[in-house]
């Protein structure tokens, strides 16, 4: 499986809050040439009236441990934030290898899944 970064964290921590851009790797960002190797000539996706969630398990398991829901923070630019700490089950509230994924439900109803995934390598606290 493909993962697009590998996100540090410490058990019981409740920040930094979680930010995202999501782009579209096959549409160049206008006035840009698309290089599929390089992020920054990608397209932002439009996540006008679209509901963005984090689904988040531990590394080789299939049950999902958390789904947390993302806030719009600039719908035009494909920019969404989220506090791992949040929702019934945090995904930080113990140790071990978890990796999430990105769905995206636009408004007409469609959904679009990211492919790539999110790691997330969580620590023992000192405590």
């Amino acid at each position: 499986m493909a993962y697009s970064t590998t996100l540090n964290l410490v058990k019981d921590d409740t920040l930094p809050e979680l930010k995202i851009t999501l782009k579209d790797s096959n549409e160049a960002a206008t006035g840009k040439v698309l290089d599929a190797n390089d992020d920054s000539t990608w397209k932002p996706i439009n996540l006008t009236g679209a509901t963005v969630r984090l689904r988040l398990r531990e590394v080789g398991s299939e049950t999902v441990k958390s789904t947390l829901t993302c806030s719009v923070t600039d719908a035009t630019n494909g920019k969404v934030a989220t506090d791992l700490a949040s929702g019934s089950s945090s995904v930080i509230d113990e140790a071990g290898v978890f990796e999430g994924e990105i769905e995206i439900t636009f408004s007409g109803g469609g959904i679009q899944t990211v492919y790539d995934l999110l790691k997330l390598k969580v620590r023992s606290d000192f405590d």
